[in-house]
C-alpha cells in the first residue's frame, strides 16, 4: 500500500514525464503534477491546514480542481468536493456543517479561501511536506439529503491505496476518460483511482457529446464513466457524426447514477458489443454493490445485476420480512466488514433494519440472486444522473411569500431520464410566475434543481398531517 500523498511521485518515479492529466487540451506529465501539487500543499499547511482537516473543494472541472485534491492528501487533510455553482445559502449550510479549515474555488464563504488562480500560479516544489501522517479518511462528499438539509458522507478507506490494485475493471497504466463532474461520487471516484493505478486521466469541464467520442479516438481511451443521458446524447447526435470516431481502443464503458432505458442500453450493446458496455448500482456508502456486463444483460434485460463479493444483499418488506424471489421490497445491503464500516454521515442518520442499510430503492431478485429495481427512492429525483431531492426543493419553494404549500415530483424526461415539476398553493389574490420562481430559486437552491416546470392549483397538496402523496400525483400528471 502506498499513501495517497506519494502515489504521484511513486509513479513518476517510474515515468516521469509520462502523461498524468490531460483538461480541455492541456496535458500535464506525472513529474510536473506532483511538484505543483506539492507546493500548493505547502500553502495549505501554510494556511494551517492540518492533519485530519476537512477542506472543501469548489471548484469546476479544471487542472486546478486536480491539484488540490492531491494537495489535500499531501497535507494530511481530507477533500470534501462540493458544486462551484451552489448559492451562498448552501455554500454556508454545509460549511457549518463541516467545519472546513479552507474553501478552494471562487466562491463566497463564511471561512478562509484560496482562489482558483492562486492555485494556478503557485509555484512547484520538489520536496513534499513532511512526516504527513495518513488521513483516516480519503474524502468526504456532499448530498442534499432526503430531509432537505446538506448530508456529508464520509468514506472510511484510508488514504492509502495499492498501486497495483483493480478497481472496477478500468486498466491500470491505461488511458481513461472522465466527462462528468468531480463535484459528484461516481466521476471523482473512478478519476481519482484510475490516476492512484497510473493511468492517463483525459478530463473535460462540462460534457459535449461529440467531444467525447472524439477524446476517445484522439487518446485511445480505454475505459469511460457516463450516465445515461451523456449516452443518450451521443446516441442522438447524427449517425455520420457518431460513426466517424474510432471507439476500438474502448474495453469498457460503465454506466451509473440513474436507470438506462433499455432501447438505448440495447443500441449500445449492439453499436460497441455487450462485453464492453457494464453497469453498476450502488451508493456513495459503499454498502454495497452490483455490476452487469452487457452480456449478462441481453439474458436478465432489465437487471442491474448481482452483488459483487464483499457485499450481502436482502429484500425486505415494510414488516421486516425478507421477501421472496420475485416479490418487489427495500432494497438492504451490509459489508462483510459489518453495518458502519464503509462510512458515516455528517448531518443524517442511516436507514436501517439491524444490521442491514437501505438507501430507500425499491427492487426484487430473481431466483439466482439478479436485481431489478422497482423504482428508485420514491421521493429522489434522479436527472440527468443529478439527484435532486423534492423537500429540498419544496422547502425554497415554500419560502416565498405568494406561496402557500407545494410538492415537487419528478416526470419522465426524453434526455435527462426525470425532470423536476413543481405543483404550487398560491396565496389568494396572488399571481407569481414561472420567471418570479426561478428568479426567486435561482437564489436559494443550485441550477439544477430548480424545476423545469409549474403548476399552480388552489387547492391543500398536503393533508392536515402535512404529508404529501407524491407518488399519486406523479401517476395522475402521467396518466
Amino acid at each position: 500500500m502506498v499513501p495517497i500523498a506519494k502515489i504521484v511521485r511513486f509513479w513518476a518515479d517510474r515515468e516521469p514525464d509520462r502523461p498524468f492529466i490531460t483538461q480541455d487540451g492541456r496535458t500535464l506529465s506525472r513529474a510536473a503534477f506532483d511538484e505543483w501539487s506539492n507546493g500548493v500543499a505547502h500553502e495549505l499547511r501554510a494556511r494551517d491546514v492540518a492533519p485530519g482537516d476537512f477542506v472543501t473543494i469548489a471548484l469546476p472541472n479544471c487542472l486546478e480542481y486536480f491539484a488540490a485534491a492531491f494537495a489535500i492528501w499531501k497535507a494530511g487533510a481530507i477533500p470534501q468536493p462540493v458544486s462551484h455553482m451552489l448559492p451562498r445559502r448552501e455554500i454556508d449550510a454545509i460549511i457549518n456543517l463541516v467545519g472546513p479549515k479552507l474553501v478552494l474555488g471562487d466562491i463566497e464563504a463564511a471561512t478562509a479561501s484560496l482562489s482558483r488562480a492562486e492555485i494556478a500560479n503557485t509555484p512547484g516544489n520538489a520536496d513534499p511536506v513532511p512526516d504527513v501522517p495518513i488521513a483516516r479518511y480519503w474524502k468526504a462528499m456532499t448530498s442534499g439529503g432526503s430531509t432537505g438539509r446538506p448530508k456529508v458522507i464520509v468514506d472510511h478507506m484510508e488514504a492509502e491505496v495499492d498501486p497495483d490494485g483493480s478497481y472496477i475493471g478500468q486498466p491500470n497504466n491505461g488511458v481513461i476518460l472522465n466527462p462528468g463532474p468531480l463535484y459528484h461520487n461516481a466521476p471523482f471516484s473512478v478519476t481519482f483511482f484510475a490516476l492512484f493505478h497510473g493511468n492517463h486521466v483525459v478530463s473535460t469541464e462540462r460534457f459535449d457529446a461529440e467531444t467525447s467520442i472524439a477524446l476517445i479516438d484522439q487518446h485511445k481511451v480505454q475505459w469511460v464513466t457516463m450516465v445515461p443521458t451523456m449516452m443518450q446524447r451521443i446516441w442522438n447526435l447524427p449517425e455520420e457524426t457518431r460513426t466517424k470516431y474510432d471507439l476500438s481502443s474502448l474495453q469498457a464503458l460503465l454506466h451509473l447514477a440513474a436507470p438506462c432505458p433499455p432501447w438505448l442500453k440495447e443500441n449500445w450493446i449492439n453499436w460497441i458489443g455487450p462485453e464492453r458496455v457494464f453497469e453498476l448500482y450502488g451508493g456513495t456508502e459503499r454498502q454495497g454493490v452490483t455490476i452487469i456486463s452487457g452480456t449478462e444483460w441481453l439474458e436478465r434485460r432489465g437487471s442491474v445485476g448481482k452483488v459483487v463479493p464483499g457485499f450481502e444483499m436482502k429484500i425486505f418488506d415494510e414488516n421486516g420480512r425478507e421477501c421472496p424471489p420475485g416479490e418487489v421490497g427495500e432494497i438492504f445491503f451490509l459489508p462483510e466488514e459489518g453495518r458502519g464500516t464503509t462510512y458515516h454521515y455528517i448531518g443524517a442518520e442511516p436507514k436501517a433494519k439491524g444490521d442491514w442499510e437501505s438507501i430507500g430503492d425499491l427492487g426484487w431478485v430473481d431466483e439466482d440472486g439478479y436485481l431489478y429495481l422497482a423504482d428508485r427512492r420514491t421521493d429522489l429525483i434522479v436527472s440527468g444522473g443529478a439527484n435532486i431531492y423534492p423537500a429540498e426543493v419544496e422547502a425554497a419553494l415554500d419560502a416565498h411569500p405568494n406561496i402557500l404549500s407545494s410538492a415537487v415530483i419528478g416526470l419522465p424526461h426524453e434526455d435527462l431520464g426525470q425532470a423536476a415539476h413543481a405543483i404550487i398553493q398560491v396565496q389568494p389574490n396572488a399571481n407569481p410566475t414561472e420567471d418570479d420562481l426561478k428568479a426567486f430559486l435561482a437564489e436559494e437552491i443550485v441550477r439544477y434543481k430548480i424545476p423545469r416546470s409549474f403548476e399552480f392549483v388552489g387547492y391543500p397538496i398536503r393533508d392536515d398531517a402535512g404529508k404529501v402523496r407524491r407518488s399519486q400525483l406523479r401517476d395522475e400528471r402521467i396518466t
